[in-house]
């Protein structure tokens, strides 16, 4: 079987490849020790010119109207949301959990295209929901008396609003590639949106939050660290990424996707030396298995109407 010049195998090599790429962004990013503003307003902007150079050399045909690239746009600016509230969960409860619960964000798309497009979820949703809520709790420390984590509740919080964020940007992306855009000029209008929604965002008091202003001075190593998160994970990463998926059958894409934070929590744990309590660790492993029971249902439902 081909997709687009490329055997399904070749398709999954490169949806594994930027999903292992985009694993290492969380830890990129808290190795810079920017905080959330900065951070993701520079892995943004050091990203925008690159993916023009790359628009430029593999843009192919984009038979998208205007409108289109608009919504790509528009989904930029929920993606700045989505990094703020990332970036504060990771600085609040560490790389590996931050991940888990934005990427729960499986659930919530499914329940919001019921809602909004009547796209009827699988039965399995009403499993996790409960599964992923306790999971939550576990995870927030409430019931522990040495949780991991400097604000593991803040943290839980801003994991939720993530997934929340994360589930929007994923919609709006998706209506914006119906045609199959090229992948390269696609990521470059979300990233131009993205870098844009973060700096209306650095205007905002966010003082109450603890988090600080855009630190437009660039510091060495840190903005190095940005510098390879741009390039590695929100060009190449998420090209990769962007292209791939949607050639791919359900059932493959499922397995792509839950590569990233399964990888995430490993670099955590082997190289930033992350150490969740016993309690977390219970639930990151609840967590884990509702999203897998979801995304595999759901993937083999797709795939068995598909054909």
């Amino acid at each position: 079987m081909v997709s687009g010049g490329y055997s399904v195998r070749s398709l999954m090599g490169i949806a594994l490849a930027g999903a292992t790429a985009i694993s290492f962004a969380p830890m990129l990013y808290s190795i810079s020790g920017e905080g959330p503003l900065t951070g993701a307003f520079f892995r943004m902007l050091y990203a925008v010119p690159v993916l023009w150079f790359m628009s430029l050399l593999w843009g192919g045909v984009d038979e998208r109207e205007g409108r289109r690239k608009w919504m790509a746009f528009g989904a930029g600016l929920v993606l700045a949301l989505d990094f703020l509230s990332y970036h504060s969960a990771i600085d609040w409860v560490g790389t590996g959990i931050a991940t888990l619960i934005g990427n729960s964000q499986v659930i919530i798309v499914t329940l919001l295209s019921w809602w909004l497009l009547g796209e009827r979820p699988n039965k399995a949703i009403m499993i996790a929901l409960p599964i992923v809520v306790l999971g939550l709790l576990f995870i927030s420390g409430i019931w522990d008396d040495s949780p991991y984590g400097e604000k593991p509740k803040m943290g839980v919080m801003a994991g939720v609003f993530t997934a929340f964020f994360y589930s929007a940007f994923l919609i709006i992306y998706r209506y914006a590639n119906k045609s199959l855009a090229p992948a390269t000029k696609l990521q470059f209008e979300s990233t131009a949106g993205g870098a844009f929604g973060i700096l209306v965002l650095g205007l905002l008091p966010l003082n109450s939050l603890n988090i600080e202003p855009i630190a437009f001075q660039p510091t060495f190593p840190a903005h190095a660290w940005l510098l390879l998160l741009a390039v590695m994970c929100q060009c190449i990463g998420w090209v990769a990424i962007t292209y791939s998926l949607p050639r791919l059958p359900a059932a493959h894409t499922s397995f792509a996707v839950l590569l990233q934070p399964v990888l995430t929590i490993v670099w955590g744990i082997l190289l930033l030396g992350e150490d969740p309590s016993t309690q977390q660790t219970i639930g990151m492993f609840l967590i884990l298995i509702a999203v897998i029971g979801v995304t595999l249902k759901g993937a083999v439902e797709a795939t068995a109407t598909d054909y």
